[in-house]
């Protein structure tokens, strides 16, 4: 990676960037990325952003708990949710329930289910992961927690987005209903992307470069957010100091 920004920087500022005012966004435990990334959007350019951060007592608005939550969540109340994916395949497949068989398997894996629900329900879904590896990029996940594509007649508000790493932007396309690439972070190239992906990726010529953060965003991040993060992840603001 190059530049005077650090990965996690990148990944805030490239997430922040494809947020946008009014909506309401909600980011799951275990998410200082892009709860940073919502913080600096609701800082530099979407101010009437209602977000809901796991974690945070100052974004979490239901006095019921994570049940109030979900109820809010499935009467359509989200416009963007964020989740991570142990494997993630060529269709937008991910899997956050199981390794190996589902009838024997290696690992259980926590947030299976509450993901599952969310990713039907939220109308902009974005994935995110800080390891972009053969391991989490599959030919074929394990086991399908969310899907990337519904079939006809299966209610779904909207569906996956994009995916987000530590190397680049894969978009997600409808039609054809795979991931393709839709840029690569400063510094690296498709060569290395393609080897660190268990599928062979789609990607155009020349393949755009992700925008490095601007001295604003960085400062914004260095500065109110990562105060605010702080209070909810601590052990994560540390490590960026």
């Amino acid at each position: 990676m190059s530049g005077d920004f650090t990965a996690a920087e990148l990944m805030a500022v490239a997430i922040a960037r494809r947020l946008r005012d009014g909506e309401t966004i909600a980011v799951g435990s275990v998410s200082p990325i892009p709860a940073s990334a919502c913080l600096l959007a609701q800082a530099r350019h979407a101010p009437s952003a209602r977000l809901i951060l796991l974690g945070s007592p100052e974004h979490f608005p239901f006095d019921g708990g994570l049940q109030e939550f979900y109820n809010f969540a499935v009467r359509g109340g989200l416009d963007v949710f964020f989740a991570s994916g142990a494997q993630i395949d060529a269709h937008g497949n991910f899997n956050l329930s199981v390794i190996g068989d589902p009838a024997r398997p290696r690992v259980r894996l926590p947030g299976g289910r509450a993901n599952g629900v969310l990713a039907f329900v939220a109308r902009r879904l974005l994935l995110f992961r800080t390891e972009h590896s053969r391991r989490v990029f599959v030919p074929r996940v394990d086991f399908v927690t969310a899907p990337g594509t519904t079939p006809p007649g299966v209610y779904r508000l909207g569906g996956l987005e994009a995916v987000i790493t530590d190397l680049a932007v894969l978009e997600f396309r409808r039609e054809p209903g795979r991931l393709e690439v839709g840029s690569l972070h400063p510094g690296v190239t498709l060569d290395r992307v393609q080897a660190c992906t268990g599928f062979p990726l789609v990607a155009p010529a020349p393949v755009p470069v992700t925008p490095a953060p601007a001295p604003e965003e960085l400062a914004l991040l260095r500065g109110p957010v990562r105060e605010r993060l702080e209070a909810f992840y601590p052990e994560f603001v540390r490590q960026q100091a």
